[in-house]
């Protein structure tokens, strides 16, 4: 009771403040989307992303290893190929942009832990994450297609698969594809809750993604729910899922903490395109304290309940908490 308890105490130091912070971020804690495209020589930047390409592989292998230098030991790779088709078969060649590039980063940096994306999106004509039949993606056709990739990311040396499609049913399919092939080390991190949301434009100019015809509702979430969130865990969980994943994060803070309080398995949130040009874009107008601003939201993202945070601003935050000094008086 006031005057006795005074919270402030331990705020006027700046040391005791850090001694005492519930919430710490670490390189640890961050994997760094990044996207290949073919050709020689390559960085093409993302305009509607500031301080984000689109590589080459030998400049995503350089890339890679300025990453590792300062301790950003994990990436989320996207690739984005010459040809598409209606189904994404492209992605499931031995030869695709994405196995490519994991053979390279692999033959100079082994310890560069690679997390391979499947979906289709940045491989069909019409932009969906699968087969079309009838005006929709139909659900088992498209299974059938995301684990033949699946087994072709694992066998080019992926460390980990991250489907991202939200089909029905994929994750069963997708272990019992890499089991068979003897890929049962392999973990599985599924976008378990991923929904339906307009945060993800920069994205899909960077990846050329977006949508043909109709919206991606069928199979994404819906925003307004949370408990649906739990049903897809549960689900993905019992499939085989080693860790899920909540995407969006910012607006998802909430899924994340019942996902937290739910289940004992890692849980992965990404700050998605739209949190990241936000971010930028206010900074740019000066409107924002941009470092502030990211440390704030990444720190909200963790103390949400996150384990691993999927960020474009994983390079700048690590290089910011390299830079940071040891706390003293204020």
């Amino acid at each position: 009771m006031f005057p006795q308890t005074r919270l402030r105490r331990l705020r006027y130091n700046a040391t005791l403040r850090q001694m005492v912070s519930e919430t710490s971020l670490s390189a640890n804690d961050f994997v760094m989307p990044l996207f290949v495209i073919y050709g020689k020589n390559k960085k093409n930047p993302i305009p509607s992303m500031p301080g984000q390409f689109q590589f080459s592989v030998e400049n995503l292998v350089t890339e890679c290893k300025e990453l590792s230098a300062i301790g950003v030991r994990s990436i989320l790779l996207f690739g984005i190929p010459e040809h598409k088709d209606e189904h994404g078969y492209v992605a499931c060649k031995h030869n695709g942009i994405v196995q490519t590039a994991i053979r390279a980063i692999k033959e100079e940096l082994p310890e560069m832990y690679i997390i391979a994306d499947v979906c289709n999106c940045e491989y069909t004509t019409h932009g969906h994450c699968g087969t079309i039949v009838d005006g929709d993606v139909d659900n088992d056709l498209t299974i059938a297609t995301l684990s033949k990739q699946s087994v072709s990311l694992a066998e080019a040396g992926a460390d980990m698969i991250a489907p991202s499609d939200m089909m029905d049913g994929r994750v069963e399919e997708i272990r019992k594809a890499l089991d068979d092939a003897g890929f049962y080390k392999t973990p599985i991190m599924s976008y378990s809750a991923k929904y339906a949301s307009g945060f993800y434009g920069p994205f899909r100019d960077a990846a050329g993604s977006a949508p043909q015809f109709g919206d991606r509702k069928t199979y994404q979430m819906n925003p307004a729910n949370s408990n649906e969130a739990l049903r897809e865990i549960d689900q993905d969980i019992l499939e085989g899922a080693d860790i899920i994943m909540v995407k969006p994060a910012l607006s998802y803070l909430d899924i994340i903490r019942r996902a937290k309080d739910e289940y004992n398995i890692p849980i992965a949130a990404y700050n998605v395109s739209g949190e990241y040009s936000m971010v930028k874009a206010a900074a740019a107008n000066g409107w924002i304290d941009e470092q502030r601003v990211m440390t704030e939201i990444l720190t909200s993202i963790k103390r949400a309940g996150a384990d691993i945070i999927i960020t474009y601003f994983a390079k700048d935050a690590v290089n910011i908490l390299n830079a940071s000094p040891t706390p003293g008086k204020s």
